[in-house]
Order: structure tokens, then C-alpha cells, then sequence
């Protein structure tokens, strides 16, 4: 099993931080969350992993090299334009196994990509997203109004939830490879639409773990000190 990080946008979320650092090498504690993402991946067995770089690419290389300090094998493809969060993979797909995963290089989760990886290949599909469900909290009273204008319906302060996006997945190279190139720009939820559409089997997997985008200052900050007060735990930063 392989897989494919991408690792070559710009985080202007995180700006001033990621005007000098590529966000995946933004540190969790004393490692890079990438580094952090690739001991997981090892720890589930996954030793070959591709890097979709792009802004500050080589500082990326400079710091992961060829991946021997995790014994594992890492291979680079470059973007010379932005290609979107699925675009990347057509510079990459060669390099990849007839199953793969896909994540985001800021991924901060709990997440047992084993399971992710069973539950896709023993359903054949072709392609599983990892899902969260996340609660948004309103901080005003949401009012609703028929077609006369009179009032419907009035919830102060609700709190709606909904399932997001973690940013991994796991694709079949072959039902995929009739979508992507190496040129076009391509974001996963157009992908996801596209084999829908072509009546190709699309899974959502959701699982009971920790999951945090580090993109906002304020989500990274929290990243940050949870880790540093023990209350996020790791498995596989414990091995090393």
C-alpha cells in the first residue's frame, strides 16, 4: 500500500506563520505534522509515500530527503501551478498502487487508516472518503419565514452538525485514471461527483477518533496545546 500526500499549497490561513514554512512542515509539539502523518502511516504498514509539493517545495525536500530517517521511501512530483486538492494525482498516479491513499500534508487525526483501508477493499470500491461529524454553533437566533413572509420558525443560538470532509481518502487507480491528468486542475469533490456520476461505488467512512484542521491560527494553537498537555495521544509517536 502507498500514499499520496499533498503537500503544495500555500496556507494562507496561516499566514504570517506560512510566509516563511510550508504549513506542512508547521510543528505539533517538537515534529512537523507531516512527520507526525508519516509515522502513522508507517505504523499502518504504509512505507512508500509520494509528496505533492509545490510552494516552498524545497524545503520539503530538504527536511524529508528520501524518507530513509523513517525507513520508508518517499518520491516527490512537483506542481508548477496550483492543481486543486485531486489534481495532483495525475502527476503521481504512476507511482502508485492499484489502491492508494490520499490526505492532506496537515492531517492531525486519531484516525486508523488500517480500518479506512480494509473497509474500502473489501467493499471494491472506487473510493472511500474519511468522514468527521462536526457541530457548528450559531451565535445569533435563526429565524425562518413562509411565503408570506410570516414567521415559521424561531431557534435561538442552534447548533447544526453536520459530516465533513476529513481530507483523506482512499481511491482505486483504475476507476479514477479516466479523470485525472497531469495538467488540469482537479479538487476532490469534483472527482467524488465525476465517479458518482459514472456509477462508479463512492463510500463514506466515518470512525470514532480525533480529527482537527490546522488551517485557522486558532485551530493550530489548539493543536498545539493539546499535545503538549498529553490530552491528544498519538500511538504511533509513542514508538519512537
Amino acid at each position: 500500500m502507498k500514499a499520496l500526500i499533498l503537500a503544495g499549497g500555500r496556507g494562507t490561513r496561516l499566514h504570517p506563520y506560512t510566509t516563511v514554512i510550508p504549513k506542512p512542515l508547521m510543528p505539533i509539539g517538537d515534529r512537523p505534522i507531516l512527520e507526525i502523518l508519516l509515522l502513522q502511516l508507517r505504523a499502518a504498514g504504509i512505507k512508500e509515500v509520494v509528496l505533492a509539493v509545490g510552494y516552498l517545495a524545497h524545503l520539503l525536500r530538504a527536511y524529508f530527503g528520501d524518507g530513509k530517517r523513517w525507513k520508508m521511501k518517499i518520491h516527490y512530483v512537483e506542481e508548477q501551478a496550483p492543481l486543486g486538492t485531486a489534481g495532483p494525482i495525475g502527476l503521481a498516479i504512476n507511482r502508485l498502487g492499484q489502491d492508494f491513499l490520499m490526505m492532506n500534508g496537515d492531517l492531525l487525526t486519531t484516525m486508523d487508516f488500517t480500518t479506512l483501508i480494509h473497509h474500502h477493499q473489501s467493499a471494491t470500491a472506487a473510493a472511500t472518503i474519511g468522514i468527521h461529524a462536526r457541530e457548528v454553533k450559531i451565535d445569533f437566533g435563526v429565524v425562518t419565514a413562509d411565503s408570506q413572509g410570516q414567521l415559521a420558525g424561531y431557534d435561538e443560538k442552534p447548533s447544526l452538525h453536520y459530516n465533513v470532509s476529513m481530507g483523506v481518502y482512499m481511491l482505486n487507480r483504475r476507476a479514477i485514471r479516466p479523470f485525472v491528468t497531469p495538467v488540469h486542475r482537479l479538487d476532490a469533490p469534483d472527482l467524488m461527483r465525476q465517479l458518482v456520476a459514472d456509477s462508479q461505488k463512492v463510500l463514506c467512512f466515518q470512525s470514532d477518533c480525533y480529527w482537527l484542521d490546522i488551517g485557522r491560527p486558532e485551530d493550530y494553537r489548539l493543536a498545539n496545546e493539546l499535545m503538549e498537555t498529553g490530552q491528544l495521544k498519538l500511538p504511533a509517536l509513542d514508538d519512537q
